[in-house]
């Protein structure tokens, strides 16, 4: 597959006007094959493997958070990437989950081909399935560099997306209290 892909972005250069052939380029098609498989090997992963029974019996009924997880996406409809960190918080029913399976679920979902607000309903919906939750918070701030370096070229903007399920979405305090925490002080 990595030949194919080779072979495609050597007649996207040509097609752009650009030799393959000289010598800063001739290892260039194969290096963009290689980064492509790379950003998109979220096709690769299922949530159980990721999971990999990292689901563990809990008494905690209070909210846990974790904040600031970086992700790294591609936009379907341009292929250039939007950076940035997503927020996850969720309130325990007998299960909580292994904390680094977070940021695995996170790049599981990130590295796929997509917008920003299926990836975040994606990653609140794999939490609630896999932990059985009575509410999960998902909420992504991320750079699109489609709408940085083409288009409107507004190097300062960012795009916030949020699923709440369950209880977050029922529970204003809930909700509130999620919102709280996942807000940046200003010291």
């Amino acid at each position: 597959m990595s030949h194919e892909i080779e072979e495609h972005y050597k007649a996207i250069m040509v097609a752009l006007g650009e030799n393959p052939e000289r010598e800063g380029l001739l290892k260039t098609p194969e290096r963009a094959a290689k980064a492509m498989q790379f950003l998109c090997k979220g096709y690769n992963d299922t949530l159980e493997d990721i999971v990999n029974g990292a689901v563990f019996q809990s008494n905690t009924d209070e909210m846990v958070l974790i904040r600031d997880i970086e992700l790294y996406s591609l936009c379907e409809h341009h292929l250039l990437p939007f950076i940035g960190r997503c927020h996850i918080g969720y309130v325990p029913d007998g299960k909580v989950l292994g904390l680094s399976k977070f940021a695995r679920i996170v790049d599981m979902f990130a590295r796929r081909l997509q917008i920003q607000e299926n990836l975040t309903r994606e990653i609140a919906e794999a939490i609630l399935a896999i932990t059985n939750a009575r509410g999960v918070g998902v909420i992504i701030e991320a750079r699109h560099m489609c709408m940085m370096m083409r288009g409107v070229e507004k190097q300062n903007s960012r795009m916030i997306t949020s699923v709440m399920l369950g209880s977050m979405r029922k529970h204003a305090a809930t909700r509130n209290e999620f919102l709280m925490l996942t807000t940046p002080k200003n010291h």
